[in-house]
């Protein structure tokens, strides 16, 4: 998201960063002023708030020490996750509005899958043979011991994780078997893209923000009458958990397309929190996602206003913290790191997952990025031959706040249960309180 080191942490990265010249013309771009500066904002530090908030969620479970912290029905980890949806929800569609179908999707392939394959080709020839070796011994039987490590990568290639386990590894840990629990919910973040990006063909929706609005709404009414959703669906899992998700997303949909209307100002914002907050206390099933463009209003109006490290800005490492922590948490338990203590645990896991999603960022998440760029600037110039003379179009949207480059959230996870060990799929009830009891 890219220039030599110095210079890109002097300048910005200039895939998560808009040049001045892209910004809303004539808006205030002074902390705090109202809107939201594309380059000078804290979101990259709020993700990674939010990234840390779910592994220390999952702590306690991936650890056996006991149920995470819940809040209004929902664990500490699962409001991470919706804070996720709510930012690339703003996000995405930003980058939609920017580009055409194909340049929108080739972007967010781009972002989100290769650090996904990298991350279970590393967890089936790294930290599984090592869990392996402690287990029994020696690596004997390990290519082949169900479920094999070259099924762990091929069956859940496709984002949609069917099985946790390879090769029968973690058996003695308190959350035995499974792997990488928080990686289920790259696929709904997935199934999102592509609600807005085909949603956005149509010229309507890109002329008036209520047609995303009332998609926003049937998205809450779906989930306020889940129990009808799941009869006409014949109850099927992966709508379910949509309804769970989708609405924060399009609730920052919503706010992105509303926001020459609505000002990022504190008192606009905080108001919106406790509004948003009272709706999800007082009706757990839905009224967190009724809620979302009020989440949406107070996460940007905060990372308008809060300073942060420009190594912060320039360098966003969530990602790779969101997909690395698990298996380093399991790891840890497996050296019974775990039974020193929840603060020794937690540091740890941050410590050695923040090197883990460092060398991510670095090593593959921004030089895909980077070339993905090069190719569109080069097919951009290979365009413009042939224009009459003096045609200097600039390509994008005048007018528009370029945002910065969106991070699956993503994603993005919730209760660490969600995971269920070896091939159990996550349910609905993994994630809503009052039912049986997913993970980032």
């Amino acid at each position: 998201m890219f220039p030599h080191a110095a210079e890109y942490l002097r300048r910005g990265d200039p895939m998560t960063a808009a040049s001045p010249t892209q910004l809303d013309a004539g808006l205030p771009q002074q902390r705090g002023g109202g809107r939201l500066d594309s380059r000078d904002n804290a979101l990259n530090l709020f993700r990674l708030v939010l990234a840390s908030a779910v592994f220390v969620s999952h702590s306690f479970s991936v650890a056996g020490a006991g149920p995470e912290p819940r809040f209004a029905g929902e664990s500490l980890g699962g409001w991470a996750v919706i804070g996720f949806f709510v930012i690339s929800g703003y996000l995405i569609t930003a980058s939609r509005v920017r580009s055409d179908l194909g340049r929108y999707l080739v972007q967010r392939i781009a972002r989100i899958y290769p650090a996904f394959l990298a991350c279970m080709i590393i967890t089936a020839v790294v930290f599984a043979p090592i869990a392996f070796v402690v287990q029994n011994g020696s690596l004997g039987g390990f290519l082949t011991t169900a479920n094999t490590p070259v099924n762990y990568v091929f069956a859940n290639m496709g984002l949609k994780i069917g099985d946790y386990s390879v090769a029968g590894t973690l058996a003695d840990v308190p959350y035995p078997y499974a792997w990488n629990g928080p990686l289920w919910t790259l696929y709904y973040e997935f199934v999102s893209y592509l609600v807005v990006g085909f949603a956005m063909i149509f010229a309507v929706v890109r002329r008036t923000p209520w047609v995303m609005v009332g998609l926003f709404v049937l998205s809450v009414l779906a989930r306020a009458n889940l129990e009808l959703v799941g009869r006409l669906t014949g109850g099927n899992q992966d709508v379910v958990l949509l309804s769970k998700l989708l609405p924060y997303f399009l609730g920052g949909a919503v706010v992105f397309l509303l926001r020459d209307k609505i000002p990022l100002r504190w008192w606009v914002a905080l108001p919106a929190l406790a509004v948003g907050i009272l709706l999800a206390y007082t009706w757990n099933d839905w009224g967190g996602q009724a809620a979302a463009p009020l989440f949406a209003l107070a996460i940007f109006w905060f990372a308008s206003w809060c300073p942060s490290p420009a190594v912060v800005r320039s360098n966003d490492i969530s990602y790779g913290m969101y997909i690395y922590a698990w298996p380093v948490q399991q790891l840890l338990a497996l050296a019974s790191v775990h039974e020193q203590g929840q603060w020794v645990y937690n540091i740890a896991t941050g410590l050695i997952t923040a090197v883990l999603a460092t060398a991510s960022w670095l090593l593959l998440e921004r030089p895909v990025m980077r070339r993905v760029r090069a190719a569109e600037k080069s097919r951009q110039s290979t365009s413009r031959v042939g224009r009459p003379a003096g045609d200097a179009s600039p390509v994008g949207t005048p007018g528009r706040l370029t945002v910065p480059d969106p991070t699956p959230a993503g994603a993005v996870v919730l209760d660490p249960a969600a995971v269920a060990p070896r091939h159990a799929q996550p349910s609905e009830t993994t994630h809503v309180p009052d039912q049986a009891p997913p993970a980032r």
